[in-house]
């Protein structure tokens, strides 16, 4: 039974393999607070500026920390920030866009 003698790793609380990821920490966070900012705005028509724009670059910072990440809870913590970051900049969009009244 060798998993039984297996010894359990202490290290981040996001990497399961024992090793220190700081960028896909970062990115993790990142994504999530632009995710959360993107989803919240987007309840508010007159912020459509900021879901939309705070919600391409969360889905942009999440598309790169999925393509960097390492470990099954980077990519469950992204996939969270990612989902919400879409639905704030799909919603920003419906409201107005990226640039809906400023330009014209």
């Amino acid at each position: 039974m060798a998993q039984a003698m297996r010894r359990r790793s202490s290290g981040s609380l996001f990497a399961t393999d024992g090793q220190p990821h700081p960028l896909q920490d970062t990115l993790m966070a990142v994504t999530l607070v632009l995710g959360a900012l993107s989803f919240i705005s987007a309840m508010f028509h007159d912020l459509h500026l900021l879901s939309s724009w705070a919600g391409l670059v969360g889905i942009l910072t999440g598309a790169y920390g999925q393509y960097i990440s390492v470990t099954t809870r980077e990519r469950f913590v992204l996939i969270i920030g990612l989902g919400a970051a879409a639905v704030g900049f799909f919603l920003g969009m419906a409201h107005g866009g990226l640039f809906g009244g400023v330009l014209g």
